[in-house]
């Protein structure tokens, strides 16, 4: 191996082994809420945690944000399903982790005016430091984590199985597992694959 190629490596070694302490793995099935007391600037302008936000059935946490054209697609999936989750007493948070961003286009009061724009009727809190998407392992928007009523983890990821074109959707993922949930039976299917921009972590 040559001198050049031997310090080019050396040069790139810092930054993988950045990026291989700072990637987690997604948070595993059957674990409980992580960081639940942490406490989350809401839109409201009032702090929540996600402790508070639990309902009797459960808690739908998605990791969001105000310009991913991924999220923006799905704008009207993610009101349907999250006005669907508050119905059945399962609390819903959604948290912008876009803390790169925050200065800009995911201020809190660009949270707020995108917020009032879609209707939103639940929590929409900044994740201070990306810490719980650190947390959660989460790495897109939108990205959905659902809690049964014991606070464990029954189902990580999309919301549907077409997040590109909703004419194309053949399973609602996210609404079957609180379907199942709700009903007291297994679910069924408890991952799927998030598509969707990354979050914009701080560096």
């Amino acid at each position: 191996m040559s001198m050049k190629k031997t310090i080019y490596g050396l040069l790139l070694l810092p930054a993988m082994v950045l990026f291989a302490f700072t990637m987690k793995d997604p948070l595993p099935l059957g674990s409980g809420i992580p960081k639940s007391v942490n406490k989350l600037k809401d839109i409201s302008g009032k702090e929540v945690t996600l402790k508070n936000a639990m309902k009797e059935n459960g808690l739908l946490v998605m990791f969001s944000c105000n310009t991913c054209p991924v999220v923006i697609n799905n704008q009207a999936r993610t009101k349907e399903i999250c006005i669907y989750a508050t119905s059945k007493n399962i609390g819903v948070v959604l948290l912008n982790s876009n803390e790169a961003n925050r200065k800009s286009s995911e201020s809190l009061t660009a949270m707020q005016e995108y917020a009032k724009g879609q209707d939103y009727s639940w929590y929409y809190a900044e994740d201070k430091n990306n810490e719980l998407a650190d947390a959660f392992g989460a790495s897109r928007t939108p990205e959905c984590f659902l809690f049964d009523k014991e606070g464990k983890l029954v189902y990580h990821g999309a919301i549907d199985d077409s997040p590109s074109d909703a004419a194309s959707i053949n399973r609602h993922h996210l609404k079957e597992a609180m379907i199942e949930v709700l009903s007291g039976k297994e679910v069924s299917v408890k991952q799927s694959r998030s598509v969707g921009c990354s979050i914009k972590r701080i560096s």
